[in-house]
């Protein structure tokens, strides 16, 4: 009963969370605080009552339209308060209590944030990957990746990617990749550390690759649509946090 009850607690806390990671994903690319003004819809600029903000729950009294205006509310809400309340779960049942649960929630928290600002605006701020860096070497030096690790990864992700999109430039003189995945990447490395970084990255390279042939075949998209890279290394590096290193085990042993 106390383990549900925990259990339960983690995920409120989570859809909590969820709730302020869509105030992030919808001001931020707009250039908008995420302090003030206080919520409002954004079809009408009412403002929101402390009974239409809770978290899941007003989106399924209101049926997912303004009380005022009537206007629809975007599915986005719910389904990220949802993510993040499972992901809340999920860890404090996976990880247990501790520094490497604050670690890897965190970390979440901002995979969560730039997985939908990039679906939705091909754009990674920087408002989240420069403080993810600082944040992930910080965790480094009290849990898991290690500081060495850590900074190494930061330089390895960056750097790779980086390359990977200067010779792409050089060779087709158009931009592959944007800065934003290089720091991202950067970021990933900071709280996952050199190796699991190349897993997360291998990942997200796959994924792509899969999406991108689909797109191709079924004629949705050529071979220079723009794919949002940042949503798939998002996945990757969450596949990494939870089962990278037996991954990784696994690959090693086929060698």
């Amino acid at each position: 009963m106390i383990d549900g009850l925990l259990l339960a607690t983690a995920a409120a806390l989570g859809a909590c969370i969820g709730s302020f990671l869509n105030v992030c994903i919808y001001r931020l690319p707009l250039g908008r605080s995420i302090v003030r003004p206080a919520s409002a819809c954004p079809h009408c600029g009412r403002g929101l009552a402390w009974f239409e903000n809770v978290p899941i729950a007003s989106f399924v009294a209101l049926r997912g339209r303004c009380r005022g205006c009537g206007a629809p509310i975007s599915i986005r809400y719910p389904t990220i308060e949802v993510l993040t309340a499972a992901m809340f779960a999920l860890g404090w049942w996976y990880f247990g209590p501790g520094v490497l649960l604050a670690s890897r929630l965190v970390f979440g928290c901002a995979l969560i944030a730039l997985f939908a600002i990039d679906l939705e605006h091909h754009l990674l701020p920087n408002a989240i990957t420069l403080p993810g860096i600082v944040v992930g070497f910080a965790f480094s030096f009290v849990t898991e990746p290690g500081g060495l690790a850590s900074l190494v990864g930061i330089v390895l992700g960056g750097g790779v990617l980086w390359a990977i999109a200067e010779t792409y430039f050089r060779l087709r003189h158009e931009e592959g990749l944007g800065m934003g995945d290089v720091k991202m990447l950067a970021m990933i490395g900071a709280f996952l550390g050199w190796k699991l970084t190349l897993v997360s990255l291998m990942l997200a390279s796959l994924s792509g690759s899969i999406i991108g042939v689909f797109l191709i075949v079924t004629q949705r998209g050529g071979l220079k649509y723009a794919l949002p890279f940042g949503t798939f290394l998002a996945l990757g590096a969450a596949a990494a946090a939870l089962i990278g290193q037996r991954l990784l085990d696994w690959y090693l042993r086929l060698w």
